[in-house]
């Protein structure tokens, strides 16, 4: 019965589907990973000229920079996805 499922959809849906699909999962993700980060608002501070620390010089691995390093991944792979998804939708005569 799989098969028969699979024989009766298009190449343009096979595509389509899964792109559809995982770009919305990227997207919540995208969201949840965006709302986990910290403000990253310096603000009117940054004029006063702080002094670097410790913590600002080891800012490569924080949790803070591994999740800005994850949602320009996320970011990525939904941007990919999208447009896959758009040239099949617009261009579908690539794809019989």
């Amino acid at each position: 019965m799989y098969n028969f499922l699979l024989d009766s959809w298009t190449t343009q849906q096979l595509i389509c589907l899964p792109c559809l699909i995982l770009g919305a999962l990227c997207a919540i993700f995208l969201i949840v990973v965006v709302m986990i980060q910290p403000s990253n608002s310096s603000g009117i501070s940054a004029l006063g000229g702080q002094q670097e620390t410790f913590y600002g010089k080891n800012k490569g691995k924080t949790l803070a920079s591994k999740l800005k390093k994850l949602t320009v991944i996320t970011m990525a792979i939904m941007s990919v996805l999208m447009i896959v998804f758009c040239l099949v939708v617009f261009h579908p005569q690539w794809f019989n």
